[in-house]
């Protein structure tokens, strides 16, 4: 669906979207109050000052812009990832047929911020993990929710943090987030690079980003910042 298109189908679809569904990050608890979730079960230890890390979680406009105010991150990319360079384009990943999903890289200091706590922030704030092809009211496999870790210890910190997700009982449907190896990433196209900083008046940025914001400075205080990281 071409940029255009897609501010036509949210200005008419996405109130019906909210009414229908009460499981869109962010995510809240039993009480209806907003919720961090559920701890890591360990810590990731990486080396370094500056590790990557790809996740998929819908429109790419609103998880870019999660993690660009998130301490220690230095880099958040939206992009496409799981299909080939020649699809790798908005035009032809809308369509649903190229098997992209709508994707960011991040790269993050892990001195300052952890990729567990990058994924309970991502769970938290970023991506509802039991929607399955879709997110909120964008509908189709290009807006699945995916993990692609990028090292060993990645794998294994997803892996627990998805087993600790589904045994939290946080949802009643269950998780259906992925993790799917790793292949090249895509960049998109300049006009899609940091989106909701750049039009914060959009209608669909107000309606779905904005509140994502929002809970990430109030669950997440020691991580927030409040200067957005362009990619």
């Amino acid at each position: 669906m071409a940029t255009s298109a897609r501010f036509l189908v949210v200005a008419l679809f996405s109130l019906g979207a909210c009414q229908q569904s009460d499981a869109t990050a962010p995510h809240r608890d039993a009480s209806g109050k907003l919720s961090r979730g559920p701890v890591p079960a360990q810590q990731t230890a990486e080396p370094g000052t500056r590790q990557t890390a790809l996740f998929a979680g819908g429109c790419y406009w609103g998880i870019e812009a999660v993690f660009s105010h998130v301490r220690g991150v230095t880099s958040a990319v939206s992009g496409f990832h799981g299909g080939s360079g020649a699809s790798a384009r908005y035009d032809r990943v809308s369509r649903g047929t190229t098997s992209h999903a709508e994707t960011v890289r991040v790269t993050y200091d892990p001195r300052v911020v952890r990729y567990d706590q990058l994924l309970q922030v991502f769970f938290a704030v970023g991506a509802d993990p039991t929607q399955l092809n879709r997110q909120g009211p964008d509908v189709g496999p290009q807006y699945r929710s995916a993990l692609i870790p990028l090292s060993a210890g990645q794998q294994k910190a997803a892996t627990a943090y998805l087993s600790t997700l589904s045994a939290s009982g946080r949802w009643k449907a269950p998780v259906v987030t992925r993790i799917e190896p790793h292949q090249k990433f895509y960049p998109a196209a300049a006009d899609h690079q940091d989106f909701a900083e750049d039009n914060p008046g959009h209608p669909y940025i107000r309606h779905w980003d904005a509140p994502k914001i929002a809970a990430l400075k109030r669950l997440f205080p020691e991580l927030y910042k409040p200067g957005f990281t362009r990619g």
